[in-house]
């Protein structure tokens, strides 16, 4: 069975005999000198925290970048992917020309999440997670990270990896994240996990799976930015009073639904209300973002985590109307503090 099926736009590589891993994972990655973007699955081992003995997973990866450039993990929300970069990448403001993460200037690399069922479990771990992006690093040559980039349940996963591999990475940058899930987001995650199971017992689950992306998309955002969008008076049709923002919420959702499943909604769901880290086991230089109107990850939060952490840390709280969803919209003023943070880092070369 092949333990590394790399594939990439230009090149591929297969390798079949385990022995073998570590010489042509590097070659795979030396390839890169000609072509800066490689993507593929690597079959690794992985004991789930919540698995009765290790089990071989499949994982995607991306690695977009110079070969000599240093190396940057970039994880994102649920819904994020491997695809970071590139025109339908969903960090491109960050990773396009001239974004603080520019991919002509940083090797970034992005995998996608691991859910309960892959991992044969009943629940998956942002551990599990950050157990897998060390296998990817192994494979891909990678001894350590100039930096990991973390956004929503990312920021999450990163503050696991750093716990548990704090050698591995030489700064975290933790965006709308903390050590733990606040239980006004954990509630709100709750119901919109029983109206998937609902939906899914009335044999309409696309729906379900749209709603629960609705009553989200609320949490995400701010109600002050939901006050001046939607402030126009509720209408009468023929189904009922229809507010002002059920078309931005219909589409949200129904875009959602056309690309979740939703057994892997549930799991990744659930996965950020298990998340648990102690501050003090995270033991590598850390910058905190936070935004001042993020409903789901407090300030109060990151000033905890802030105190507590195992190493010199520095919290950053931005003003915006986009709550939890500024990572993905405050692109000039997220930019230069993620520039700043990556300058202080000591160069670390894969």
């Amino acid at each position: 069975m092949s333990l590394l099926d790399a594939s990439t736009s230009r090149a591929s590589a297969c390798f079949d005999d385990p022995a073998l891993i570590a010489s042509t994972a590097q070659r795979a990655v030396a390839q890169a000198d000609v072509c800066e973007v490689h993507e593929g699955h690597l079959r690794l081992p992985l004991q789930p925290v919540h698995g009765t003995a290790a089990r071989e997973v499949r994982i995607a990866w991306r690695l977009h970048g110079p070969a000599a450039a240093p190396c940057v993990a970039v994880l994102g929300g649920i819904s994020a992917d491997r695809q970071v970069s590139g025109p339908t990448g969903w960090w491109l403001q960050q990773t396009g020309e001239g974004g603080a993460l520019d991919t002509r200037h940083w090797r970034v690399l992005g995998i996608d999440w691991l859910d309960a069922e892959q991992l044969g479990a009943p629940a998956v771990e942002t551990s599990d997670q950050a157990q897998a992006l060390a296998g990817v690093l192994d494979a891909l040559c990678i001894p350590r990270l100039h930096a990991l980039v973390g956004a929503s349940y990312g920021a999450m996963v990163g503050l696991a990896f750093a716990a548990r591999d704090p050698r591995r990475v030489a700064r975290l940058i933790a965006i709308a994240g903390a050590h733990r899930s606040h239980p006004l987001a954990a509630a709100l995650r709750a119901v919109q996990r029983e109206i998937v199971r609902l939906a899914l017992d009335g044999g309409d689950a696309a729906r379900g799976v749209a709603l629960a992306r609705q009553l989200a998309m609320i949490g995400y955002r701010s109600p002050r930015e939901l006050g001046k969008r939607f402030a126009a008076a509720p209408t009468l049709t023929d189904a009922g009073v229809r507010v002002a923002a059920q078309d931005w919420l219909d589409a949200a959702g129904q875009s959602f639904a056309r690309r979740f499943e939703p057994q892997r909604f549930v799991a990744l769901s659930e996965s950020i209300d298990l998340h648990r880290i102690a501050p003090e086991d995270v033991r590598v230089p850390t910058t905190l973002i936070g935004f001042g109107t993020d409903q789901l990850v407090p300030l109060a939060d990151l000033c905890a985590l802030q105190r507590g952490l195992g190493a010199p840390c520095e919290l950053h709280v931005l003003d915006s109307d986009y709550g939890h969803d500024a990572f993905l919209k405050e692109h000039v003023t997220l930019g230069a503090l993620l520039r700043a943070a990556l300058a202080q880092t000591e160069t670390c070369r894969a």
